[in-house]
């Protein structure tokens, strides 16, 4: 996805020729470029130096030419506004020259002022972009400064996102939907700076077009622009210390916003009482804690901003409210100080958690941290899938596919150092987000409904084990942990304090048999001491479980049962007297085989499956099968049909393709998540279910890729190296 992204997205799609250059090299190319100078001094990775490096390059070519950028990934006209419905007006795509005199990217700082909302309705995107005004350096990382409308000036600008655990470049062109010569989306309260309307633009480039911002939840850009994970309190639930967690994460960066919920369209954007608009996304800009002088008691007050750039509220603190005439004057005059009048206000917190119904906050990751915050705690980003069939299990209501779904260690080890209560606990905060689907909106893409339960290892023969825990562990085992609802979110987000000790996260959608891209994040507060999390499977296939033979004494004389002897008779029949069968022959046998053994439904095997059974079997490399060998075959068969027959519990001849998990590593095979996923996709029909004809061709492909591999490794250290003609012959000899 993110390579795909890459391609759709990102500069280096146009020029990529520089993806081999080490800090020497970019280095030597800055010469006294600003921009590379400050990258250099902040200790930028080679990856955003690159970046940069490729969009300067890009740059100075239309510079060179005197030709303005047109963006070929999101031309200028109607597709990238809507893909639902026709444009409600005609609307002229401009470029700011063409709009004013005297253009400017940024005029005194990007601030908080100058994002005005228009006519979409993407105030949550707005909401997080005042937010992230509030950190110099986060902002300069989305939007880099050193961008203008006059020196080197071609038409083009790039801004960088966070994108599922990578950052990348967005470039776009200068060309702004207009109406009547005005801005018809975001732009700045001063009619000449274009920062805000250009990073909405990219940010509409990143999801596919304008119209796929409508609606959202501020968490998702706030995420976007930091690579943080984030946290939604519900304030009607509110937790005894949220006034400390929120000066807390102020302190720390961290972004806030807030909202009130709406329960029916005609609630959308309507106002209370005192002022507020339901359903629309406010940032929380500070809290101050103040002596109240005639009361003498203390105040917490928290600063809020509405993204419209007025302001509505009405209630207590509002501006010229009676209530200022009870602060001390040095108080008064220092709120006063950091208040902008036509955007934020000042409202007590009770009325805060009064009236509004959620809290959200972005917690700054350590690759986005700087100083010593970097060691408050550690991150270990997952990347994973659920398929259909396999490892798309649902939620626990589901317990015969749930235990299917990807699972997860996590060990914690570090007690809280400032614990609210006198419980031993570990803070933890896991975050599962889906990917994607904003970005699919325009093929009919929705958001599955998500979340995430957690489990406690408390048996010492699973600690620190790679092992798939089993159906009956969930059976019998209750969550330690679990998120509060499963919910249609882009992310799920759960605070906890644990015991310390190992557990197991188990993430999925709702409904079994949704397939989709995910990223789980648990967020741990402690040092970096702490043990990372890590998914149970390992990256590489682990092999095959040697099997014991069977003891034969000296000189025993093994006598032929009756079954043998009808295979002996038929064998010899279609063989004929060289005792030799091709895979013609061997479907012709197999079919008379298995007909004797009436409790298994088949209709004989295919000729490829065959051709694949020879090609295990054959051991003096003839090409066929003598009878030593279609013995071997047949025992080999019969072991796979008692795992077969132990989970067709129904007799319906098939097996659930989520069982078949447990039917590979019956027979003695032990793969890594990757593979599981992919017999399901290979093998399962459209009911999930993998019939006898499929299990067999399945097992017979895995004994002959591992017969195979085996041949290969001489030393038998698990590591082939292979010429393009020795990979042909270990693929076609599978």
């Amino acid at each position: 996805d993110v390579m795909a992204l890459v391609e759709d997205i990102q500069v280096t799609s146009i020029l990529d020729n520089e993806a081999s250059l080490g800090p020497e090299d970019w280095a030597d190319s800055a010469g006294s470029n600003s921009i590379y100078t400050a990258i250099l001094s902040r200790n930028e990775t080679v990856k955003d130096a690159k970046r940069l490096k490729t969009f300067l390059e890009l740059r100075d070519k239309y510079v060179h030419k005197k030709v303005l950028f047109e963006d070929p990934l999101f031309p200028a006209d109607d597709t990238t506004l809507f893909y639902s419905r026709k444009c409600p007006m005609k609307f002229e795509w401009k470029r700011p020259s063409e709009i004013c005199e005297n253009p400017q990217f940024i005029i005194d700082g990007a601030n908080r002022t100058d994002i005005c909302q228009g006519e979409l309705g993407d105030c949550w995107l707005l909401a997080a972009i005042a937010c992230l005004t509030l950190n110099e350096k986060l902002l300069y990382r989305v939007i880099p400064p050193d961008q203008s409308f006059t020196e080197n000036y071609a038409g083009i600008f790039h801004f960088q996102f966070w994108r599922y655990g990578e950052w990348i470049d967005v470039v776009v062109d200068d060309r702004i939907p207009t109406c009547n010569n005005q801005l018809v989306f975001t732009k700045s309260y001063r009619n000449n700076e274009f920062w805000s309307a250009l990073l909405e633009k990219a940010y509409a480039k990143l999801h596919g077009s304008y119209e796929a911002l409508k609606g959202g939840n501020t968490l998702e850009a706030m995420e976007d622009f930091t690579g943080g994970v984030t946290e939604f309190f519900d304030l009607e639930e509110a937790p005894k210390e949220l006034y400390k967690i929120m000066r807390k994460a102020l302190e720390r960066g961290s972004l806030m916003g807030c909202s009130i919920d709406v329960f029916s369209a005609s609630d959308i954007e309507s106002r209370t009482e005192v002022g507020l608009v339901r359903g629309h996304a406010y940032s929380i800009t500070g809290l101050e804690e103040c002596e109240q002088a005639t009361k003498n008691t203390k105040i917490r007050l928290i600063r809020m901003r509405n993204p419209w750039g007025w302001v509505l509220w009405k209630g207590p603190w509002s501006t010229n409210s009676e209530e200022w005439s009870t602060l001390c004057v040095a108080d008064k005059n220092n709120l006063k100080k950091q208040t902008v009048e036509t955007s934020e206000f000042w409202m007590s917190f009770d009325d805060f958690k009064k009236n509004f119904t959620k809290l959200e906050i972005c917690n700054l990751t350590p690759d986005t941290l700087q100083g010593d915050w970097r060691h408050s705690w550690t991150v270990a980003v997952n990347e994973g899938r659920w398929v259909r069939g396999s490892s798309a299990g649902g939620c626990r209501n589901f317990p015969d596919t749930f235990w299917t779904n990807p699972q997860y260690r996590l060990r914690l080890y570090e007690e809280d150092d400032d614990p609210e209560d006198e419980q031993v606990a570990c803070t933890v905060v896991v975050a599962l987000m889906q990917k994607g689907r904003r970005k699919e909106r325009s093929k009919g893409a929705k958001l599955f409904t998500i979340g995430f339960s957690i489990y406690e290892v408390l048996n010492h023969s699973m600690r620190g084990c790679n092992q798939h825990l089993q159906k009956d562990f969930f059976l019998y085992t209750a969550s330690k942990a679990k998120c509060k609802t499963y919910i249609n979110l882009r992310e799920v987000t759960e605070r906890f304090r644990l015991p310390p000790g190992e557990y197991v996260i188990i993430p999925s959608t709702f409904h079994p048999h949704e397939e989709g891209e995910f990223i789980l994040r648990p967020i741990v507060f402690v040092s970096d001491r702490a043990h990372a999390n890590k998914e149970i499977a390992h990256d590489g296939i682990l092999g095959e479980r040697k099997k014991k033979k069977p003891k034969v004494k000296q000189g025993e004389k093994h006598e032929e049962t009756e079954e043998e002897k009808q295979f002996r008779a038929i064998y010899k029949q279609i063989a004929g007297e060289d005792m030799q069968i091709c895979a013609n022959e061997l479907k012709v046998v197999m079919k008379r085989v298995l007909d004797k053994h009436n409790e298994i439904k088949t209709e004989g095997f295919s000729l490829e499956t065959c051709r694949s059974m020879i090609a295990l079997m054959d051991t003096d490399g003839t090409g066929k099968l003598n009878l030593q060998e279609f013995k071997h075959l047949w025992r080999k068969i019969k072991e796979w049909q008692i795992i077969f027959k132990r989970y067709d519990q129904d007799k319906s001849c098939s097996i659930s393709s989520f069982e078949m998990r447990n039917a590979v590593n019956d027979a003695g095979f032990q793969l890594n998540s990757q593979l599981y996923d992919i017999i399901a996709m290979r093998y399962a029909d459209e009911h999930l279910n993998i019939d006898f004809d499929s299990f067999i061709c399945c097992f017979v492909r895995l004994e002959g890729m591992f017969r195979a591999f085996k041949a290969f490794d001489k030393d038998g250290d698990g590591i082939i190296k292979l010429n393009v003609l020795e990979w042909l012959q270990l693929t076609m000899y599978s």
